[in-house]
């Protein structure tokens, strides 16, 4: 069952067994409050096991890039289109939020992008391959880390 994420009133519904749960509440808040402010658009999520599509279009673009599977559970997913962006987010139970980017019409401005939950370790598979994360403060979330890197294929 979907919902809209509330970020005034952030719930860890969902989010139950993720060893950082408060964190990754405030995260998923904080994309829901981006995407409301920039676009107008309402941030609705979908438990994982509801929306294998998505996850297995973030697998291939991870995969097919960068070689990347991670080992954690996916726990919610989110899909859709503003302006002319896709936009597919898993949110992991380690506490890592994970969003392809991908423009319909800009092959330069596609990526995928990494984000930690604040108390999280970097995933074994992030440390491998040497990204370098920068930080930002939330005001939902706390200290966020985060990272990127641009697509080159056709998805």
């Amino acid at each position: 069952m979907s919902y809209i994420v509330d970020f005034k009133n952030v719930s860890t519904a969902g989010l139950e067994s993720s060893p950082v749960v408060d964190a990754l509440a405030g995260l998923r808040a904080n994309e829901a409050r981006y995407f409301m402010t920039k676009y107008k658009h309402e941030f609705e999520v979908v438990p994982a096991s509801e929306s294998q599509e998505t996850l297995d279009y973030v697998n291939r673009v991870l995969q097919e890039e960068r070689g990347i599977a991670f080992a954690a559970k996916p726990l919610e997913t989110s899909r859709f289109q503003v302006e002319n962006i896709r936009f597919a987010f898993v949110f992991y139970e380690d506490g890592l939020a994970l969003n392809v980017m991908y423009t319909v019409d800009d092959p330069k401005k596609r990526a995928v992008g990494f984000k930690l939950s604040e108390g999280m370790e970097i995933p074994k598979e992030l440390e491998e391959k040497k990204f370098k994360f920068a930080r930002q403060k939330s005001k939902l979330a706390g200290t966020i880390r985060g990272s990127y890197f641009v697509i080159k294929g056709e998805y």
